[in-house]
């Protein structure tokens, strides 16, 4: 592979910033492509987490009971609205299936390859930038209900499988951990290992800005479609007649990508996982460390601009206006998990997560065209999932030895 090799890199999202940072530093010249500033997608108003922890995927056994109660609920943590049924329910069907334990296995042994190098990798990335944008102070899930589900064992079984490092805790303990915290939380997990990021879009703009401080281009177009010659994409074409040509291709566009492989030849059961975020800029009181509600799974992150508060899924499609009514459910439970929580100058947000059945992100080669490689698809994870996601992509674009299993994660799975 010689110096000369160009990447284009379509999307300018954590993966696709972190992996043109990865390309460009193996040599290759790189140029990120994006028609919005770089991470204005769900980088920019998701949760913060960084897990390395986390290996368990979205669909459990047992799921299909609960669908009846998601579909009565519409201030539920999970919502299908009525007119996206048609829509999304083939992708729910691959949901639900995905739940078969021997799936689940496979599924969580490849989220925890992917994740468990995720704050090594940053700070590989960032050098001496991490200092004050990623805390490595630990997460924490807490529950008022009494016992576990079945989910939640299955759940704690696979994470000693794989290793990780966690602590019970009790109702005493919780509070020793976060005073603020209302009275009512009988149960406690502290993971030691994990972080998060106190601002989202700072740590993808401070990855372009490492990119574009080496030389990498930066270009604000949006990608209309590809140019094909001897079974390759030679180009993309973009919408202001610019055509910007390369060796190689990366799909990272999020949510865009599902239309763009299926131009490439493959049909990605990808869906619009909407989530939302409330951003309280004078909180008044702060979580410790991130913490996730897990009866009501929703999360706050204590952030440099205030306090986050982020969680749902929502089925409307990515182009549907919000429905603000998720919003005030989340501030509404952040209130009572935290009374003394200051709602004034509350900003509301709404982003699409791109989602795959078995919570597995697509990173590998187009059928279609075998210079395009895909990185997309990670959902909930995308900060987590990242840095070995653009480690993946260099391997493939390089010739290099894989740094885990790319079997997982290949487009024709589905």
């Amino acid at each position: 592979m010689t110096q000369r090799h160009r990447v284009a890199v379509i999307g300018a999202g954590i993966i696709g910033a972190a992996t043109a940072l990865v390309l460009q530093r193996r040599g290759l010249a790189v140029t990120l492509v994006d028609a919005d500033e770089p991470g204005m997608g769900c980088s920019y108003g998701n949760g913060g987490a960084i897990s390395p922890d986390f290996c368990v995927p979205a669909s459990l056994p047992g799921m299909l009971k609960r669908v009846p109660r998601w579909f009565a609920d519409p201030e539920g943590p999970l919502v299908v609205r009525w007119r996206r049924v048609p829509a999304a329910a083939p992708w729910l069907v691959r949901w639900i299936r995905a739940g078969r334990i021997d799936r689940v296995h496979a599924s969580s042994a490849a989220l925890r390859a992917l994740h468990a190098p995720s704050l090594d990798r940053y700070a590989e990335l960032l050098g001496i930038h991490a200092d004050g944008l990623i805390e490595t102070t630990g997460q924490i899930y807490v529950w008022r209900s009494s016992s576990a589900s079945p989910t939640e064992t299955l759940a704690r079984s696979l994470r000693e499988q794989h290793g990780v490092v966690t602590r019970a805790l009790d109702a005493n303990e919780i509070r020793e951990m976060d005073p603020n915290l209302a009275d009512g939380f009988t149960r406690g997990l502290f993971f030691p290992d994990n972080g998060h990021t106190v601002n989202p879009l700072r740590l993808v703009r401070t990855l372009v800005n490492l990119f574009g401080e080496a030389g990498g281009k930066v270009e604000r177009r949006k990608v209309a479609r590809f140019e094909f010659g001897d079974g390759n994409a030679s180009a993309v074409h973009c919408e202001d007649a610019t055509r910007i040509q390369a060796d190689t291709l990366v799909v990272a566009a999020g949510i865009r990508s599902r239309a763009f492989a299926s131009a490439l030849g493959d049909r990605i059961p990808l869906e619009a996982e909407r989530g939302y975020h409330v951003m309280l800029p004078n909180p008044g009181v702060r979580p410790r460390i991130k913490i996730s509600n897990r009866d009501h799974m929703f999360g706050l992150t204590p952030m440099e601009h205030g306090v986050r508060i982020s969680g749902t899924v929502e089925f409307a499609g990515p182009d549907a206006p919000m429905d603000e009514r998720r919003a005030l459910s989340l501030l509404a439970h952040a209130k009572r998990m935290y009374p003394a929580l200051d709602g004034a100058g509350a900003q509301f947000w709404m982003g699409s997560r791109p989602s795959t059945p078995d919570s597995l992100p697509v990173v590998g080669r187009a059928s279609r065209a075998r210079n395009v490689v895909y990185a997309f698809g990670h959902g909930h994870t995308g900060l987590t999932g990242a840095p070995m996601t653009a480690e993946l992509v260099a391997s493939i674009v390089t010739g290099a030895s894989p740094p885990i299993d790319p079997a997982p994660f290949r487009a024709t799975r589905f």
